[in-house]
């Protein structure tokens, strides 16, 4: 355990992850620098030295997170999610620095009917997918003291995500269909920001965790749950399957991910999706 500030560098600034993360590292007393793409391109080498240069901790929020744009222009998602981890983790280790890289559970195949395992081989199906892999992959190599933390369907109040949608078409449509063949665990931007904080202050030990709400649902689930939330009636929300709605990238069937290496270490998963998502609403 460890009680000391640490002078912190996170990418990916003005981002809903990063907006959170800032907040709960600083409220931990850790000083922050906040860096977005017009102060710091990853993939850019001598930058990134620069930049993480001075910290005791980097935590790597920029990821290209556009899932189907990735499916046609994977060689820029390439540029973001593997060549910019890499920098930064070349960085990190010739600094000193440690480094959280955070990945997803699109890195496997989602075939699966339980929990992956975080030494489950990865297969990726997806472009997106394929390219974070490839980030995880230079984290553990170039940086070999750091946390590589996969999460899933995130959503926080700093950006365009899956709760505000739901709750801006339950003003637009008297019905919704939404998928209910893809199961997963959303995950709020503040828990995951939490988690990061308890991880590095509990001092754990370089790996790959799962950092994603416990327990499971769909996205047919969840929307019903926002409903229910909001006090409207859930039976608006309707189910469908993912063959009737059509994308460029792969979406797995099977997101959810276990949370054995977090248990391991002594520092307690993330609770419940639907705490998390009440907790939201109530912000």
């Amino acid at each position: 355990m460890t009680d000391q500030p640490k002078r912190v560098l996170v990418t990916g600034a003005g981002g809903m992850l990063a907006l959170d993360l800032v907040r709960a590292l600083r409220d931990a007393g850790h000083a922050v620098t906040a860096l977005g793409r017009p102060d710091l391109d990853i993939t850019d080498p001598a930058l990134c030295r620069a930049g993480v240069t001075g910290h005791d901790l980097v935590v790597n929020a920029a990821a290209f997170t556009a899932v189907d744009d990735a499916e046609t222009n994977e060689a820029a998602a390439f540029a973001v999610n593997a060549v910019g981890p890499a920098n930064l983790a070349r960085a990190a280790h010739a600094t000193g620095a440690r480094l959280v890289q955070v990945s997803t559970d699109y890195v496997f195949d989602g075939f699966a009917t339980e929990p992956y395992t975080e030494d489950h081989p990865v297969a990726p199906r997806s472009a997106y997918g394929r390219t974070k892999a490839a980030g995880e992959w230079a984290v553990r190599a170039h940086c070999p003291d750091s946390w590589v933390l996969r999460t899933a369907w995130l959503y926080g109040a700093g950006g365009p995500n899956f709760v505000s949608t739901m709750q801006r078409l339950a003003g637009e449509r008297e019905t919704l269909s939404v998928v209910d063949d893809q199961h997963g665990q959303p995950t709020s931007t503040v828990d995951l920001s939490d988690l990061v904080v308890r991880l590095v202050e509990a001092d754990a030990p370089a790996g790959t965790y799962h950092a994603t709400a416990t327990g499971e649902t769909t996205w047919h689930g969840f929307a019903r749950a926002v409903f229910e939330h909001e006090g409207l009636d859930p039976e608006r929300v309707q189910p469908t399957t993912t063959e009737a709605f059509p994308r460029p990238a792969p979406r797995p069937a099977w997101s959810v991910l276990g949370h054995a290496s977090l248990e391991a270490a002594g520092v307690a998963p993330i609770g419940d999706w639907r705490t998390g998502l009440a907790a939201h609403l109530a912000r």
